[in-house]
């Protein structure tokens, strides 16, 4: 069974080269990248040779889940959610997977009500 490699951000050896790249101990750096307030984890991004390529989850401080999507190439790809601190969504992106960019977006206050939906319009 592999297991998957684990750094800290803030570990010494971990760093960001000019190329927008992460680096452990000088290497290009595959796993993942946890960021933590105290002993509590609150981001949460997986690497593949340097460049953020899946899973990206943050975390408020007490727990709660407060965003999750997918990084393909380090860019968004698909769909990406975010929660209110209460727990409720509050926002629901997609991202187009052929250009990386914004295809549309869904917006709710903290009681649910959606405040703002907007979708591009292609050709």
């Amino acid at each position: 069974m592999n297991s998957v490699r684990r750094v800290d951000a803030d570990d010494p050896d971990a760093d960001i080269d000019m190329g927008h790249r992460m680096l452990y101990q000088d290497d290009l750096f595959t796993g993942e990248v946890a960021q933590y307030q105290g002993e509590r984890i609150v981001c949460l991004d997986v690497y593949l040779d340097g460049v953020q390529n899946g899973l990206s989850q943050m975390w408020y401080p007490d727990g709660a889940l407060k965003l999750r999507g997918t990084v393909v190439n380090g860019a968004a790809s698909g769909e990406f959610l975010e929660w209110h601190p209460n727990g409720v969504l509050k926002s629901r992106k997609f991202f187009d997977d052929d250009i990386y960019s914004l295809k549309e977006e869904s917006v709710w206050d903290e009681e649910g009500n959606l405040v703002r939906e907007w979708r591009r319009e292609d050709g």
